[in-house]
């Protein structure tokens, strides 16, 4: 997938380790696994505007479209 989630740069930046992000989110440090590793395949907004609200950003400053590494084929044919 094209788009990659950087919040593993973030969580550096802030110093806060996963466990404490996730208790502050309120979602599982193995789901907090699966978005820093890109295999999550979707985002709840009532996630994302935890994520922002705990680590005092924009949603953009998370997501990055990375074209180079889709590996999904547009063509269903």
């Amino acid at each position: 997938m094209a788009i990659r989630i950087t919040i593993d740069r973030m969580l550096a930046e802030r110093g806060m380790s996963v466990g404490d992000f996730a208790a502050a989110i309120g979602i599982t440090p193995a789901n907090v696994a699966v978005l820093k590793n890109g295999r999550a395949r979707a985002v709840r907004f009532s996630t994302l505007d935890a994520i922002c609200r705990v680590l005092d950003c924009q949603p953009g400053d998370l997501l990055r479209y990375d074209p180079d590494n889709d590996n999904e084929s547009s063509d269903t044919a």
